[in-house]
């Protein structure tokens, strides 16, 4: 993607230096318990922050400061400018429906982190916090995504995740993640997980939105690489390669197809309004 030099976003904050506190075991069967509850966490890591806790005794470990190296800096800044970009398209498009946005904060860190959501480690991968309205994130995820789940990789992909992130922001500010909320409640587990399905997919729709955008500073190749971490994560991908078992009443993300679908919908017609996923998600 075409980056350097281009527009930093200020709504970043670089914890990765100081990050520490309570933090989980990232590895292991905790890892993976968590990884699949909260892959691209959605929009609440409160969950994720009580479970650790409860499995770890709430034990703590502090980190001491560490530099960043140049490679960091480089990583940081990037994610700058992807931020930017969202603020950018998503204003414009909120100004054109007569609606102002609010820009989020993007939360870098390591280990753990402390949100109005709750505690929460970077075995939770990235996710919005509808509480403070900050995005959070591990980049170390990316290299997991990769190694452990078979994704391409490439900083697409990175862009893919961040602007998926940031499509849960839009999505409480146009009121889409409270009414989700209240249409769950009372709704069997299947059913409830429908609508968090169809929430995780327009959030996809979203990340594709950006990118229809963004196309001048698209390189070849990089559409690939958002297909290839959304494949990687659907619900059915990583429950087979977990458990060797999927089980589709249990799906809070959407399957491979799904979400791979989704985003090049979002790609394709750059039209909020087609991000249909409540309608055609029953």
């Amino acid at each position: 993607m075409k980056w350097i030099g281009r527009r930093q976003s200020d709504n970043v904050e670089d914890r990765r230096s100081i990050s520490g506190g309570k933090v989980a075991v990232g590895g292991g069967v905790i890892g993976i318990i968590i990884l699949l509850l909260n892959v691209f966490g959605g929009e609440n890591g409160q969950t994720v922050g009580n479970i650790l806790e409860q499995m770890q005794g709430g034990q703590t470990q502090t980190e001491a400061a560490t530099p960043l190296s140049k490679e960091d800096e480089e990583m940081g800044n990037f994610v700058r400018v992807i931020l930017a970009d969202n603020e950018d398209i998503w204003t414009k498009i909120f100004e054109e429906h007569g609606q102002t946005y609010k820009k989020p904060t993007l939360v870098l860190f390591r280990g753990a982190v402390n949100t109005a959501c709750g505690g929460a480690s970077s075995a939770s991968g990235p996710f919005y916090c509808p509480g403070d309205q900050k995005v959070y994130m591990d980049l170390g995820f990316f290299e997991e995504l990769k190694t452990k789940f078979g994704a391409k990789g490439g900083d697409f992909a990175i862009a893919y995740v961040i602007s998926h992130e940031i499509g849960h922001h839009v999505q409480t500010l146009l009121g889409t993640s409270a009414k989700m909320r209240q249409e769950q409640e009372g709704k069997s587990e299947a059913e409830a997980n429908k609508l968090s399905v169809a929430l995780e997919l327009q959030a996809d729709f979203y990340a594709g939105v950006w990118a229809h955008y963004n196309q001048e500073n698209l390189d070849a190749g990089d559409i690939d690489e958002a297909l290839s971490a959304a494949n990687a994560v659907g619900d059915d991908a990583i429950q087979s390669k977990m458990s060797g078992q999927v089980v589709p009443d249990s799906f809070t993300h959407g399957t491979s197809e799904q979400r791979m679908y989704w985003f090049k919908k979002g790609f394709k017609t750059g039209d909020i309004k087609q991000g249909t996923t409540f309608e055609e998600i029953q």
